[in-house]
């Protein structure tokens, strides 16, 4: 796709002469948000914030209490503390599915290229579908800090085999520091770098080995079993964002520092990607993943220079009301053998049209508030007998519009029931062993 001129990012306020002022200068009114105006009053707001704080720090503090009870499985059983691992971070993932849900619901729109025609579906529940691999490689562009969040809940509408207990990230170091999430996020094999590649390198080398290592247990969350007892793979979603950061004025600065000093014009909606360490993976897990999934993602009301980090904060999102109206999807993907992962200089070219793609779309989305979509895909899923469940998109539309929403109202108590069980194996232990306590005694007392 051929790239256009880079636009100047606007100011979003301006100074403009005004006459009847003492100053010659009048201050112009901030632009308005692009979700309207703020939904909830102080007492909402408050209230929003205590119950999305209460929520979410008793369900992390959960997570994390279940991981340390599975924790002495690693020094017995590996292969079932891998799995008792990929349990908890199933609980992660409808931990932040019932937060958007509740507190910060959108429309999300997804669309795709002809490579994964057939992979993205809406059920007769309303609810998205995607029919992904069990493995693969996940590359996005890094809008927002929730572009995660997004592509986690992918995961989580994977059928017939959910993923969203089997994502790895890779992110910042600095993130491991974080009270009860960071080390929650050692546990479940999250993957820090420092960006500094002499660093990195052995440590991203350490964990890769670890993604091709195979088992002979079956997974939690619907892995694929191995036949005859045979080992496996176990499933795995890398995802990468190889911008390195998320889109942001110091982003910006650094992209357009990093073009003009390798001599190329700089994208206009996306940063300009890293490939060393998607290049390193490619290399290291060639021999047991097919494809590299790419998916674009757009926020409605971010204008061209804007920054979607200044307009969707976590207060904006999730306190306010004023969420994004809706976040778009485009997937395409991306077979790794037809990838020239062992040359440098053509994997940097390559890595780097991609993304001259991607800021097509982008550009795309800014002028039309839509992408691309393959009008001969099937958004169409049956019930089983053949006939279109209720509430099911028409086939060859091209587009999916759905909501973030998981499969069960009261799933969310999942995220709680590996701790809530071990205090009550604990009461009935601590109960029982003060029965015979008692027994004992009045025995020792009679005799």
């Amino acid at each position: 796709m051929a790239t256009n001129t880079i636009k100047q990012r606007p100011l979003s306020s301006q100074t403009s002469p005004d006459p009847t002022s003492d100053t010659g200068l009048k201050l112009t009114s901030p632009e308005p948000h692009p979700a309207g105006a703020v939904k909830h009053g102080a007492l909402r707001e408050t209230l929003q914030i205590v119950l999305i704080g209460l929520y979410f720090f008793i369900s992390a503090v959960s997570v994390h209490g279940a991981q340390f009870i599975g924790s002495p499985l690693y020094f017995i059983n590996r292969d079932w503390y891998y799995a008792y691992m990929a349990m908890t971070k199933q609980s992660f993932g409808i931990l932040v599915t019932s937060m958007t849900y509740w507190w910060s619901p959108t429309l999300i729109r997804i669309s795709g290229d002809a490579s994964v025609r057939g992979q993205l579906r809406k059920g007769a529940d309303g609810r998205f579908e995607s029919a992904f691999p069990f493995r693969m490689i996940l590359i996005a562009n890094h809008q927002i800090y929730t572009d995660w969040l997004y592509l986690w809940w992918t995961a989580y509408s994977n059928a017939p085999q959910t993923m969203h207990g089997h994502v790895y990230i890779i992110l910042k170091e600095s993130l491991k520091y974080i009270p009860v999430i960071g080390p929650a996020m050692v546990f479940y094999g999250f993957i820090f770098m420092s960006r500094k590649w002499g660093n990195d390198e052995p440590r991203l080398r350490y964990r890769l080995q670890k993604l091709n290592s195979r088992h002979s247990r079956p997974m939690s969350g619907g892995s694929i079993q191995s036949s005859a007892g045979k080992p496996s793979l176990d499933p795995m979603w890398l995802m990468i964002f190889p911008e390195g950061t998320n889109l942001s004025n110091n982003g910006r600065k650094g992209s357009a520092k990093w073009a003009e000093k390798s001599d190329q014009p700089d994208l206009r909606h996306a940063l300009l990607p890293r490939s060393t360490g998607l290049q390193f993976c490619l290399q290291e897990l060639k021999p047991s993943v097919d494809w590299v999934y790419d998916c674009t993602i757009a926020y409605e009301g971010i204008a061209t220079g804007q920054f979607g980090q200044d307009i969707f904060t976590l207060r904006s999102t999730y306190f306010q009301g004023r969420p994004p109206k809706s976040v778009n999807m485009y997937w395409r993907r991306f077979w790794v053998g037809d990838i020239p992962v062992g040359d440098k200089d053509a994997f940097d070219k390559w890595l780097l049209e991609r993304w001259r793609e991607k800021d097509e779309l982008l550009e795309q989305y800014v002028q039309t508030g839509r992408f691309p979509a393959d009008e001969g895909s099937d958004s169409l899923i049956t019930n089983g007998n053949g006939a279109a469940g209720k509430g099911a998109a028409a086939a060859g539309s091209g587009y999916i519009e759905t909501e973030v929403r998981p499969r069960q109202p009261l799933e969310f108590l999942q995220i709680f029931s590996p701790v809530a069980a071990t205090v009550l194996l604990i009461n009935v232990i601590w109960k029982l062993w003060a029965i015979f306590g008692h027994a004992k005694m009045r025995a020792a007392a009679a005799s």
